[in-house]
């Protein structure tokens, strides 16, 4: 195979056109172009193809600064680059333009071309990527709920969608991008914790249900996770059993991982906190509240809940603290928590006497604690109190 090199210079016109002419025309030429000096630039591309050209361009001038004519000679056996080299070259950039998207996390508008069984096929440039299903943005199936995934991604082919490029590796040909981080970079600056949004319920897992966003476009464009404790101030032993999926709900945002891209959702906080209140709000005055029997000893006294007395004993100890005792007690209709909770009540205090709630399963006690402490003190010696008392 001849090897080829690149040349590039200046020399006189009768040496020049010698290399192009026979002997004959070379003297002619010689004192015609006597007194013109020539400039040209040969180059040579390496390559397997055998049936190429290359042109050697001659630029003939009477003096340096002035450009009289141009004239072009061919050659042959120069080869010039074949289209399976481009392509591969150019395959090569684009791979190289797919990691520097990771790199600057910038959004990329592409084409969907097609779709298979597990997601979407995205023109990037000269390569052909993939977008999972579960990378999708969730408006597309919040907006046609009654359509399969498949059925979705038919009616997409021919769009364009914006998403992220999250794995570029030329050597194993993977190219695949996310439509959810797209969006998460678009509208994660428009939310903040303490938000109010409507939300249509997704995917239920036995630890919670994800919710679906509503901004004000129309579009479901984020997703939250509302955690089975923030499902209801009832106590929630399924998910199942009060959320399914395309219930539509209100949620609070509680809190943002903007470095994970994660929203915590609540829908019980939306509610005010049953145990915040006095016995009497959270119990119906409907006869409820009426000490019962079982739950009382010899003496007409009401049993502590288990664990309370405990507590009791170690709140007396604490400076400040006069009496500690159960007030009433009440049964209620639904289980908010099977473990003992106690609770400061948000009342104003009558006389020094402050309430607490505790509650285990259905039934709520009411304590009145007289102290001289505030509010804030109260807390304090709580907190050493359940400390102290495993």
């Amino acid at each position: 195979m001849p090897i080829f090199t690149a040349i590039q210079g200046s020399v006189t016109a009768p040496s020049f056109f010698s290399q192009l002419f026979s002997s004959n025309d070379a003297s002619s030429s010689s004192s015609l172009l006597a007194s013109h000096t020539c400039h040209f630039t040969c180059s040579k591309i390496f390559h397997k193809s055998r049936h190429s050209f290359s042109t050697l361009k001659v630029s003939v001038s009477e003096n340096p600064n002035q450009s009289a004519t141009t004239a072009t000679a061919f050659s042959t056996g120069v080869v010039e680059a074949s289209p399976d080299g481009i392509r591969q070259a150019r395959r090569s950039a684009d791979w190289k333009a797919a990691r520097a998207y990771i790199d600057s996390g910038s959004i990329y508008e592409g084409r969907i071309e097609g779709f298979n069984n597990g997601g979407l096929l995205i023109r990037f440039y000269s390569l052909l990527g993939f977008l999972p299903f579960p990378q999708l943005s969730p408006s597309h199936s919040c907006k046609e709920p009654e359509k399969t995934i498949h059925e979705i991604a038919k009616g997409l082919i021919g769009s364009r969608i914006s998403v992220k490029v999250i794995q570029a590796e030329e050597e194993n040909r993977k190219l695949i991008f996310s439509e959810r981080e797209a969006s998460w970079l678009k509208f994660s600056k428009r939310i903040n914790v303490g938000d109010i949004f409507a939300g249509r319920v997704g995917s239920v897992e036995d630890y919670g249900a994800f919710v679906h966003l509503l901004f004000p476009d129309g579009l479901y464009h984020l997703t939250g996770l509302v955690h089975v404790s923030e499902v209801s101030w009832d106590l929630v032993q399924d998910v199942r059993d009060v959320l399914s999926e395309g219930d539509k709900v209100k949620v609070k945002i509680v809190n943002i991982d903007r470095q994970k891209s994660r929203i915590t959702l609540s829908i019980k906080q939306l509610e005010e906190d049953p145990l915040l209140e006095t016995l009497d709000k959270v119990i119906p005055q409907d006869g409820s509240v009426d000490p019962d029997p079982s739950t009382m000893n010899s003496s007409g006294t009401i049993e502590p809940l288990p664990g309370l007395e405990a507590i009791i004993e170690e709140l007396l100890i604490e400076e400040g603290v006069d009496s500690v005792r159960i007030n009433r007690q009440g049964f209620e209709k639904r289980v908010v928590s099977q473990d003992l909770q106690l609770w400061l009540s948000n009342a104003p205090p009558v006389d020094r006497k402050f309430t607490l709630l505790a509650r285990a399963g259905r039934q709520v006690q009411e304590i009145q604690l007289t102290t001289a402490l505030d509010q804030e003190g109260i807390k304090k010696a709580l907190q050493r109190v359940l400390e102290r008392v495993p």
